[in-house]
């Protein structure tokens, strides 16, 4: 490897004026930043950042550990988180548990000992054991898609509970008593969320819940809870879906099954991803502000880091309801 010796060498100046380039160009006359930056391009050298962190003291790298990156509204979320880290000079790096535990917890480990800044994170373990071990290392970390008490650190969330109270209202209030709901993972504490959400606005309706759970929320998911509806009796006359992609597969699987939606079956989803509105039917939604979720966690993050007192915070934002096609009947 080219090191910061042969760049020195090369361009006849010091170690020093070399690191000054690099790290402090402005104190370094344009002449000598031409020949060692010729130099610099001439060796292909490249920064040992980890070296400089080591230092420094700290990692100019933050880590955004996601449940799904298959679902468009966590890219949202990591475009967010990025344009403030990059507004603090900072850069971020994405991991994907996939909604695995055990990948979550492998990813905990090699964040912790690469010692990136700090953690944005939406968790899959209920439990919070592996996330304490974590803290263990010191890093600081912000929950992001999700509430949790002051004790347990800053976090930024929506209120899933409402946005499921607005999903199932809707459907009530557009004259459906046979409701179903597909929902994802019960470990996940969103889909509790919005399934208690459901249930509140329901009571007193007159209205009856059915609640499918889906191993995942993605679209083959919602394909197979479409079949399972089919064969349900009475047929429920609309669905909730805890995410868009689920309403995106079950819309497919009644488009195929010859139901007509939204005259035999509404369906609301969940997020208002760009592909809810895109749809063959477009799709009532409830939508989250999934860039702007990012972007305010990430500044948490950022202000905990910063060397201030630490001041931990719960930032809540509330969902609201996008009607389209899906549950719009002409009269």
């Amino acid at each position: 490897m080219v090191g910061i010796k042969d760049v020195a060498r090369l361009a006849g100046v010091s170690i020093g004026t070399v690191s000054n380039v690099v790290n402090r160009p402005q104190l370094v006359s344009d002449e000598t930043r031409r020949r060692v930056q010729s130099a610099i391009e001439e060796l292909g050298y490249v920064r040992d950042e980890s070296a400089r962190q080591l230092r420094a003291g700290s990692s100019r790298i933050m880590a955004l550990l996601v449940l799904d990156l298959a679902n468009p509204f966590f890219v949202d979320l990591a475009r967010g988180a990025e344009e403030a880290a990059h507004d603090a000079g900072l850069n971020v790096i994405t991991c994907n548990s996939g909604q695995r535990v055990d990948l979550e917890s492998s990813y905990l480990s090699m964040l912790a000992e690469q010692r990136v800044r700090g953690l944005l994170v939406s968790p899959v373990d209920t439990t919070g054991e592996r996330l304490r071990t974590f803290a263990r290392s010191g890093i600081p970390y912000v929950f992001v898609d999700r509430t949790v008490p002051e004790v347990q650190g800053s976090s930024v969330a929506v209120d899933d509970v409402t946005g499921g109270a607005l999903a199932a209202r809707h459907l009530a209030e557009t004259g459906h008593r046979e409701i179903a709901m597909v929902n994802g993972p019960s470990m996940l504490a969103q889909c509790r969320d919005r399934e208690a959400g459901a249930r509140s606005a329901l009571e007193g309706t007159g209205a009856h819940l059915s609640v499918l759970e889906s191993s995942a929320l993605d679209v083959a998911s919602g394909r197979d809870a479409g079949a399972r509806l089919l064969g349900m009796s009475p047929r429920p006359t609309a669905v909730f879906c805890a995410n868009d992609l689920l309403a995106l597969g079950l819309l497919q699987a009644m488009v195929a099954a010859g139901v007509r939606v939204p005259e035999e079956m509404a369906i609301v989803g969940y997020d208002d991803i760009e592909f809810a509105g895109a749809a063959a039917v477009p799709l009532t939604s409830v939508r989250q502000p999934a860039r702007k979720l990012g972007r305010t966690a990430a500044e948490l993050l950022i202000a905990e880091t910063s060397g201030e007192p630490i001041r931990h915070r719960q930032m809540v934002f509330q969902p609201e309801l996008v009607v389209r096609a899906s549950t719009r009947v002409s009269r």
